[in-house]
């Protein structure tokens, strides 16, 4: 893909992958610009996501950006905190993180997932007003929905390898795996 058309996609916004039911909404930062372009979440290939997800036990195989619909068949979602497309996580300012925190209470108040898993635990921090988050899970919830910061799956966070990351995925899938069912809408 030429610079061209990856700053072509700048401001750009990827569809959410998501249904009712789902086990675990994971909700990145924001789209990268190779992921607006492509349409595909998490798509730069520096991006640990889709291996991370594999080896923790999300998925039974490595999938590749192209099959992010198939996260709906094992009840796996992505979202995003802020919609819009940039090249780096930095370009997006502190006002948008919280509007983007309000966008997404009302997604997950509506989609009701068991978990909303925060891709980026500094973003969490602005976004939800929890100054102290920490990696793991978080005493807010919204409505019955437990929240999880999870490291940020980014290349650029190299201080988590693939390994120590899919051990702290592994631990949501756990949690999730020995919640019980929420009961079905009357």
């Amino acid at each position: 893909m030429t610079r061209e058309e990856l700053e072509a996609a700048r401001d750009r916004v990827v569809p959410d992958v998501v249904a009712g039911g789902l086990r675990v909404l994971f909700c990145g930062i924001n789209p990268s610009l190779l992921s607006a372009a492509t349409g595909h979440h998490f798509a730069r290939p520096g991006n640990r996501f889709w291996p991370v997800l594999h080896l923790a036990g999300f998925t039974p195989r490595r999938l590749a950006p192209a099959e992010q619909e198939e996260l709906l068949t094992y009840r796996l979602g992505i979202t995003n905190v802020v919609a819009r497309a940039t090249a780096r996580a930095d370009e997006l300012s502190a006002e948008e993180l919280v509007e983007g925190g309000r966008i997404l209470r009302a997604k997950v108040e509506r989609l009701r997932p068991q978990w909303l898993a925060v891709a980026g635990v500094t973003a969490y921090r602005t976004a939800f007003g929890e100054r102290r988050a920490a990696i793991g899970p978080q005493e807010q919830t919204i409505g019955s929905t437990r929240i999880w910061a999870l490291p940020n799956p980014s290349g650029l966070n190299a201080h988590w390898t693939a390994e120590t990351m899919a051990r702290e995925y592994a631990r949501l899938r756990a949690a999730a795996e020995s919640a019980p069912e929420a009961e079905p809408d009357a």
